[in-house]
C-alpha cells in the first residue's frame, strides 16, 4: 500500500481534533459549547471508523503513550466543565443485568477513555510506515468493536441529553 485512503486520513485527523479539543477543554466558554463540540466530533469519529477496512489478521500494536497523570488531568478538566452533569445512568453495562440498583457512569471518564485510545493511535501512527499505519487503523477498528465503540455511543447518548436539557 503506497498511501493511506482518504477515509483513513480523515479518521486520523478527527482523532487528532478530538484530542486537541479534550486537551483544550478549559478554553470553551461554556459547558454547552464543549458538549456541542463533542456532539459534532463523536458521531463523525464513529462513522469514519465504521468505514475503515477490517483486517482480522493484523498484529499491529498501538503503543500506550499516554501517561496516567495526563489521563487524570484530562478527566478532571472535563469533570470541571461537566460539574453536576458528569454522572449519568448507564444501561449498557454487563453488570446491569444482575443489578437491582441503577449503575452510573461518568462523562469525564468516558471522554478520557476515548482520549486515551485516540492519543495512543495518533502518537503511534505519526512516524510509522504507511503499511504499519494502515494496520494500526485496522487494530483501532477492532478495538472499537471490542471496547471504545460502545463507550462512544454511551457517552454520546448522555451528552445529547445534557445538551438538549440546557
Amino acid at each position: 500500500m503506497d498511501k493511506l485512503t482518504p477515509n483513513e486520513l480523515t479518521f486520523i485527523a478527527l482523532a487528532n481534533e478530538y484530542c486537541q479539543s479534550i486537551e483544550n477543554a478549559m478554553q470553551y466558554e461554556s459547558r454547552e459549547e464543549f458538549v456541542g463540540k463533542m456532539l459534532k466530533l463523536l458521531p463523525r469519529l464513529y462513522i469514519t471508523m465504521s468505514d475503515l477496512e477490517e483486517d482480522p489478521y493484523t498484529d499491529a500494536y498501538i503503543e500506550s503513550a499516554l501517561e496516567e497523570d495526563v489521563y487524570d488531568m484530562v478527566r478532571e478538566r472535563v469533570a470541571n466543565i461537566m460539574t453536576d452533569e458528569d454522572i449519568y445512568l448507564e444501561v449498557f453495562v454487563e453488570d446491569m443485568k444482575y443489578s437491582d440498583t441503577p449503575i452510573s457512569a461518568s462523562v469525564s471518564e468516558n471522554l478520557a477513555d476515548l482520549y486515551q485510545e485516540f492519543f495512543n493511535l495518533v502518537h503511534s501512527i505519526q512516524d510509522a510506515l504507511t503499511e504499519t499505519q494502515h494496520e494500526m487503523l485496522c487494530q483501532c477498528k477492532a478495538n472499537a468493536a471490542n471496547y471504545w465503540g460502545q463507550t462512544l455511543c454511551n457517552v454520546l447518548r448522555a451528552l445529547n441529553a445534557i445538551y438538549y436539557m440546557i
